[in-house]
């Protein structure tokens, strides 16, 4: 048997490639590549030649990988790359490594490029926990009750979207939880790679300003905030605690507004009535 591996390549920049990377092209027979177009412009750029390129994308995939895993059989060690970052991350490539799993061939990672990390990693959101999400529904429906969902979770998650969608996602970020912090990251690694940060509405304006930013691909990191409804029954428990604690009106208030995310008269004003009753 031959053996699968699974090849990183880069995003954009095509220095952005691993030793070990390059040496498994130069090594294998066989190439299963998104766009054959795409992979040779790597291979010559780094004077690999003499591969043999089999087509493998999402709408060939059932085919290709039944050639591919005769390939794998007969001996022939294969690269599977995509157009850029790491096969099967919203790209083509699970079904050929499921196959190749279940029909007993080594499957042989080499890590690399992932934009959703790369831009994560630069994006100044909290990392610590994330949630990668990739394309997101084409139907305006779906992609709001995914939006609502993801922003329920409370933890940064990142899509992935084309220029001609870019905008209408950030339209419901900004419907649906406006205080919400956004970067969108433009063309990672490459000439005129760009990072907007703000709220939806503030990042979705510095795109229009524009048209000449809605080219390329997006990734867009959200870490949502949500507003939650503040019940009078908790205001009132924590004007009377504070009270009894000794504080003043006036720290009460402020207090309240930091608590409970309020405007600072709008909680003076409410502390007042409570204490007068």
């Amino acid at each position: 048997m031959g053996k699968l591996f699974v090849v990183a390549t880069p995003i954009g920049n095509l220095k952005d490639i691993t030793l070990r990377a390059l040496e498994v092209l130069k090594e294998v027979e066989v190439i299963a590549c998104e766009d054959t177009r795409t992979t040779r412009k790597l291979l010559n750029h780094y004077g690999i030649t003499g591969k043999k390129l089999v087509p493998y994308h999402d709408h060939n995939e059932e085919e290709a990988s039944e050639r591919l895993l005769k390939l794998l059989k007969e001996c022939k060690d294969v690269a599977l790359v995509s157009d850029a970052g790491t096969p099967c991350i919203s790209d083509p490539g699970y079904r050929l490594v499921r196959k190749a799993w279940e029909n007993g061939i080594q499957v042989v990672p080499i890590p690399g490029a992932f934009a959703g990390v790369v831009a994560l990693s630069s994006s100044g959101l909290p990392p610590d926990r994330f949630l990668f999400v990739g394309f997101l529904p084409n139907k305006d429906k779906q992609r709001r009750e995914e939006i609502q969902f993801y922003n329920g979770l409370g933890i940064t998650y990142i899509l992935y979207e084309s220029p001609k969608r870019v905008l209408k996602t950030l339209k419901v970020l900004e419907e649906t939880a406006p205080n919400s912090q956004v970067v969108v990251a433009k063309e990672l690694t490459k000439l005129h790679e760009k990072f907007f940060r703000g709220k939806p509405a503030q990042v979705r304006k510095m795109l229009e300003e524009d048209s000449s930013q809605l080219k390329g691909e997006f990734v867009i990191l959200v870490y949502p905030v949500v507003e939650k409804e503040v019940s009078q029954e908790e205001i009132e428990k924590t004007v009377k605690k504070l009270s009894e604690e000794g504080l003043k009106t006036s720290q009460i208030a402020k207090a309240v507004s930091k608590q409970f995310n309020i405007p600072k008269s709008q909680a003076y004003k409410t502390v007042l009535e409570l204490l007068k009753e």
